[in-house]
């Protein structure tokens, strides 16, 4: 079971740490590559796994030249890593405070005097300390004074976590949930709370429960219509959900709307978890709510096949 913290000044006395720094946005592919070798370098030396990231992203705080759209909330990134046998992740507040440390600090007074670390895996272009001036080379020539080993992230695991990120990004924007799925390891999910909608589908023998989302940084898929599966009280349903304007309907706000098979129960009020599947179809706008209940009896049966 992972052991999360988040107040620096009470941290275990960790046994040959070995530590690794980084936001692990996603928990994809490429950072699982890092995450084995994290672990096999504690299991050879007998050591822990030592996570450090960040809350909130970085670049929330840092800026940049768009709004960032995290692919994990915090909790749902702890989760991935416990599944992935990680034993303690520390969450840092990041602010400008911690951004603007002098690396030479940031080495000594936060790296060595919190985490005593026995190897520090990093990349080669691994940045820190204010106007980022620290970098592999310096921590590598403070590890003969502090007694700490550095190695390095091959350049092609680097890359690699790289290119998933924004191919997850992009792929989840234009609606290729596929290739979201396939770079990240595991079906993309999110979570969010079941409030009041106009009760439309219910009309036409559709209910929908409309989801809204917790954490606005959270990327949500682009408009379409998804195979789902709906976690509800640690029960799966199968699904599907529709993310968009509903042209058909009124074509103005954006939603979530996710309708529950064979589900028949008052939830508002409840969150659930949304594990995204497969993209079904585009959003359409029908001539007609008739028109629009014979394709979500299609949409159903689709969704159905890819669920079974």
């Amino acid at each position: 079971m992972i052991q999360v913290h988040s107040d620096l000044m009470h941290l275990p006395r960790f046994k040959n740490a070995v530590i690794t720094i980084g936001t692990f946005d996603g928990v994809h592919l490429g950072h699982q590559q890092i995450i084995r070798q994290l672990k096999s370098e504690a299991a050879s030396i007998g050591g822990e796994t030592v996570i450090i990231t960040f809350h909130p992203h970085p670049r929330i705080i840092v800026g940049g030249p768009s709004p960032v759209k995290i692919l994990n909330t915090l909790e749902e990134k702890i989760e991935l890593l416990d599944s992935k046998g990680i034993e303690h992740v520390v969450v840092i507040p990041f602010n400008e405070e911690f951004a603007s440390q002098d690396a030479g600090e940031y080495i000594t007074n936060f790296l060595v005097a919190k985490f005593q670390p026995h190897t520090i895996i990093i990349g080669y272009d691994h940045r820190f300390g204010k106007n980022r001036q620290g970098d592999y080379h310096l921590l590598e020539d403070r590890g003969t004074i502090h007694n700490y080993r550095v190695k390095e992230i091959p350049e092609h695991v680097l890359n690699e976590v790289i290119i998933s990120s924004t191919r997850v990004r992009e792929a989840l924007v234009k609606s290729d949930i596929d290739t979201a799925n396939k770079y990240l390891g595991y079906p993309y999910f999110f979570e969010g709370m079941v409030v009041e909608g106009n009760k439309l589908g219910r009309t036409l023998g559709y209910p929908t429960a409309n989801l809204k989302i917790a954490e606005e940084a959270k990327l949500v898929p682009g408009n379409g219509v998804y195979a789902v599966q709906v976690r509800l009280h640690n029960k799966t349903y199968k699904g599907m959900m529709n993310i968009g304007v509903r042209p058909t309907v009124d074509g103005l706000n954006r939603m979530i709307e996710v309708n529950i098979f064979d589900f028949d129960q008052d939830i508002y009020g409840e969150k659930l978890r949304v594990t995204v599947l497969h993209h079904l179809r585009g959003e359409i706008k029908f001539n007609g709510l008739d028109a629009l209940k014979a394709q979500l009896t299609q949409d159903r049966n689709e969704a159905l096949k890819v669920l079974k």
